[in-house]
């Protein structure tokens, strides 16, 4: 059986968060607004920061880090998703490319994001070593990630998702194995960065109905991935069923998540 490379990673990836791009922007990217504000504040995030964001999805976080002055990119492996951030951050450079191979030269920024991205990789040690290679020496490197599956509601929906799966091999990462800060650590040693910073944000998830709420828990790449293998109707039938103990008294729904984010910075 051939062996899984990073290229093979960025097309799949790139090819699953496409399918379902315009949901993901109109309502799902938002629902993590609290914690992109957080990081920000964090890295302090203005005026002249040199700022890349690796796997930047619709763009969100490049258009609150411009609107504070910074000097924004953005790279993602989806160019749907890349058409929605050039529309939001005209004139900012936006690539298509690979987190495992980044097209910049080594110390081209202050600050590294990568909201939860950097463990779609097929090897997140190696894309967060990229990031500290193009970050400069001082700079700020940031991942975030599900905080532990006990503070997280949605949990009990990608549990849902994973039965409609094969079982994962032995020793396969599941969507928290990064959320232990030992783990996340361990990561970042590996990739040579020092972490100087570990903080936890809580994330509402809002949806004004039933049908919002639906479109916006389907449309991200990993549960397109499980509609391709397990078919449309049966994610659907998981989300409906989920969803139902999280119904408001107004008819809307409330999903609280907590994220956990990382920074590090070069080490030497």
């Amino acid at each position: 059986m051939r062996s899984t490379t990073q290229t093979d990673t960025a097309a799949h990836e790139g090819r699953l968060w496409s399918v379902r791009a315009d949901d993901w922007a109109a309502i799902q990217e938002r629902q993590v607004a609290a914690a992109y504000e957080a990081a920000l504040e964090a890295l302090h995030v203005g005026p002249s920061t040199r700022l890349l964001d690796a796997g930047c999805g619709a763009g969100m976080f490049l258009r609150l880090a411009a609107d504070r002055g910074a000097d924004v990119r953005g790279l993602d492996a989806s160019e749907r998703l890349l058409a929605h951030a050039r529309t939001r951050v005209p004139g900012a450079e936006m690539i298509q490319g690979e987190l495992e191979q980044l097209p910049y030269a080594d110390a081209s920024f202050d600050v590294v994001t990568g909201f939860n991205s950097f463990q779609y990789a097929a090897r997140p040690a190696v894309a967060l070593a990229e990031a500290r290679r193009v970050v400069r020496p001082g700079g700020r490197v940031l991942l975030l990630n599900w905080a532990p599956a006990e503070l997280c509601e949605a949990a009990g929906y990608l549990m849902a998702l994973g039965a409609l799966m094969p079982p994962p091999p032995p020793a396969a990462p599941g969507p928290f194995a990064l959320s232990d800060v030992d783990a996340l650590t361990a990561l970042f040693d590996d990739a040579g960065l020092d972490v100087v910073a570990v903080d936890d944000t809580e994330c509402v998830w809002t949806y004004p109905d039933e049908a919002t709420a639906i479109a916006g828990l389907m449309c991200s790449g990993p549960v397109v991935g499980v509609a391709e293998h397990a078919g449309e109707q049966a994610v659907h039938d998981a989300t409906v069923a989920f969803l139902e103990p999280f119904r408001t008294g107004e008819g809307g729904y409330r999903i609280s998540n907590v994220f956990r984010h990382v920074i590090g910075t070069p080490r030497g």
